[in-house]
């Protein structure tokens, strides 16, 4: 059996078993997640969560004075930053922040994967941000949330993360990328599923990670899972965006945006500019 059938092998036969070990969500953006929740918590409560993690309290601050959150004055101080986010926002940079944890290895190959994964997905994530402000400006009623739509981008290839640790025991893998990418491409949206489901995240969520890849699944309305859509195939051809117009005539017809000049426009500029700084 080839290396690369070995290890797609041995992670379906743990999936189906419940074997495979999936990341565990770090305590403090659980913490987090569990206090928005709660109608009693104040900002008050989140920062003083927030102050147990020096890290995660430095970061926030500067995200504070990003662009996208920043005004004439700058805050200094973890309250003043969580005050300016607002409650709705800091649940999910958290949320972001603690996942960036989880992609680390002290496998220097791993490592390097890992890292770009992350980055492709924080990427993602910005360019469903500014899809997302730019279809606002003619659809200011929707229902969707772009904090949420945010976390759905960044949980799109969660699914990759188990098989890169796995493939630490394959190392001919690596000497060979395709299989790597082979079993990343066959698997990762079941195994992202699989965590999606463990985190007891929303359905819009588990929509997004397991079919963001499947053509064939289309929702009636405008959905988070289109945005998530969207925003990969721009990062795919961040490059030239005017040159995949035609991939994109199907979000333009279902209404996302009304034309793809809009990728162009200022909104769209400077809110992706905004959410890449507040990933940085």
């Amino acid at each position: 059996m080839s290396t690369a059938n070995a290890l797609r092998t041995i992670l379906i036969e743990k999936l189906k078993s419940d074997a495979l070990v999936l990341p565990t969500l770090p305590k403090i953006a659980m913490k987090v997640r569990e206090a928005v929740a709660d109608p009693d918590t104040n900002l008050n409560d989140i920062a003083a969560i927030i102050a147990q993690d020096a890290a995660l309290s430095a970061r926030l601050i500067r995200i504070a004075n990003t662009a996208h959150y920043s005004r004439a004055v700058r805050v200094e101080n973890l309250q003043a930053a969580v005050t300016r986010i607002g409650m709705r926002q800091i649940k999910n940079i958290v949320m972001a922040l603690a996942m960036e944890q989880l992609f680390v290895s002290n496998n220097e190959l791993i490592a390097t994967y890992l890292a770009k994964t992350w980055k492709r997905s924080t990427e993602v994530a910005a360019y469903a941000m500014a899809l997302f402000a730019v279809h606002k400006e003619e659809n200011k009623h929707t229902s969707l949330q772009v904090d949420t739509l945010s976390l759905a981008a960044l949980l799109h290839n969660i699914g990759t993360l188990p098989i890169l640790t796995e493939a630490d025991g394959y190392p001919d893998v690596f000497a060979e990328p395709e299989f790597l990418e082979r079993a990343i491409s066959d698997l990762h949206n079941h195994i992202g599923l699989s965590i999606v489901k463990a985190w007891n995240f929303s359905d819009d969520m588990a929509e997004s990670v397991r079919y963001y890849s499947s053509s064939d699944y289309q929702t009636d309305e405008i959905s988070y899972l289109d945005f998530v859509r969207f925003a990969v195939l721009c990062q795919a051809n961040e490059a030239n965006l005017a040159g995949a117009s035609d991939a994109m005539a199907s979000f333009v017809e279902k209404g996302l945006i009304d034309s793809v000049d809009d990728l162009s426009s200022d909104t769209f500029t400077d809110e992706l500019a905004a959410a890449r700084a507040t990933f940085a």
